[in-house]
């Protein structure tokens, strides 16, 4: 797998040393508020960090540790949670940790991604599906030039109830007008 940097990011593969960080983070309710997830154990982390590794090594999926460069400190993870080569396209999702909010860290790691995606995956297209409530997602795709394309209406189950997504896209074409 690669790792990517950014200015003050760098994207690299998970680990199984990342869990007890990533459980911190995923097991926080104002993190996970948005997600179809919430861990209650460390040991959902590994499982989750294996299942990535697992999904990579059959060539169907992503994912990274994010890092602050200056530091080593782990804020969160990004990646391609679906990789569809047939029809060059993707599906993102990313999450950092409460206290790394409000500071343009989510919009560089998700900028770098989206130019791995389209440089070195050759994708054409790159998807990312919302919670209409998750406004600081919707911020950040917006900041990204992402296009809203439509609620997809009750389309998963999170937290036991139905709940709409919001697609957002860009492809290729708009993202290299940068």
């Amino acid at each position: 797998m690669y790792q990517i940097t950014s200015e003050r990011l760098l994207l690299r593969p998970m680990e199984p040393n990342d869990a007890p960080v990533l459980f911190g983070f995923w097991s926080d309710p104002i993190v996970t508020k948005h997600m179809n997830a919430s861990f209650t154990d460390v040991s959902q982390a590994q499982q989750m960090i294996e299942m990535f590794q697992g999904l990579f090594a059959e060539n169907k999926a992503i994912r990274w540790t994010i890092l602050l460069k200056h530091s080593n400190e782990i804020i969160g993870s990004c990646g391609f949670n679906y990789l569809d080569y047939e029809n060059e396209r993707a599906e993102i999702g990313y999450d950092l940790g409460y206290p790394y909010w409000g500071k343009g860290y989510a919009s560089e790691a998700i900028r770098t991604l989206i130019s791995f995606g389209f440089e070195s995956l050759r994708l054409n297209r790159v998807e990312a599906k919302v919670e209409p409530e998750n406004l600081n997602s919707i911020k950040v795709l917006r900041k990204l030039r992402f296009v809203e394309e439509g609620k997809l209406r009750q389309y998963e189950k999170s937290k036991e109830e139905f709940v709409d997504l919001i697609m957002f896209s860009i492809l290729r074409t708009e993202w290299m007008e940068e």
